[in-house]
């Protein structure tokens, strides 16, 4: 029911400018790309058409079974059922990893950040749009943290208080573009994001 119902409910938040924000990170990437939790393929269209390799990794069947649809119309684009904490490919593969709005829904997002160190090439980046706890807002973090336990069971282990930028600092990326901003249309306890790149040193 979840895969079913995603794009139709995401409508109105991707035409009130989340695209506009997919089309603006992803829009530059050049080389192998993996992407994570691409759940029914929103990403596809944002990719230029010059990338080397673009392998997208969804771990539910469902989505899974969508994405394959979609991509089916982008010659050189592999789809695999692998979750983001247990990547099925070698250290230092690929010169992106894409995230959007999926560390919110992981099991366990320290693990899935190593992973994605880990397949990255030194010096790649990783690229993210993600919701967040409102850490500035304590009146809707306090209604975020009443909500979550339910959210998660009717969201798809959508948590809504995760801090991802801490997270990714915490990983070992350096992150060099961060900006806050309101996912507008969203409800009002998934609006609070945050979305640019980190690199993995090169070091």
């Amino acid at each position: 029911m979840f895969a079913a119902a995603y794009d139709r409910v995401m409508a109105g938040v991707e035409d009130a400018g989340l695209a506009e924000w997919r089309t603006e990170l992803l829009g530059g990437l050049s080389g192998d790309v993996l992407e994570i939790g691409s759940g029914t393929g929103r990403n596809l269209a944002h990719y230029p058409v010059g990338i080397g390799r673009l392998v997208l990794a969804e771990p539910d069947r469902n989505m899974r079974a969508r994405l394959l649809r979609a991509a089916a119309g982008r010659p050189g684009t592999e789809v695999v059922g692998a979750a983001a904490e247990d990547l099925p490919f070698d250290d230092r593969s690929f010169d992106a990893v894409i995230s959007t709005l999926v560390l919110c829904s992981v099991e366990n997002p320290t693990g899935a950040l190593a992973e994605m160190f880990r397949v990255l090439r030194p010096g790649g980046r990783l690229v993210f749009i993600e919701h967040v706890g409102a850490a500035d807002r304590p009146r809707r973090l306090l209604w975020q943290q009443r909500l979550e336990p339910v959210w998660k069971r009717v969201a798809g282990n959508c948590h809504l208080t995760r801090r991802t930028d801490e997270d990714i600092l915490a990983s070992g990326f350096e992150l060099v573009d961060l900006r806050r901003a309101s996912m507008r249309k969203a409800p009002a306890v998934f609006r609070p994001t945050v979305r640019g790149f980190a690199l993995r040193p090169r070091a």
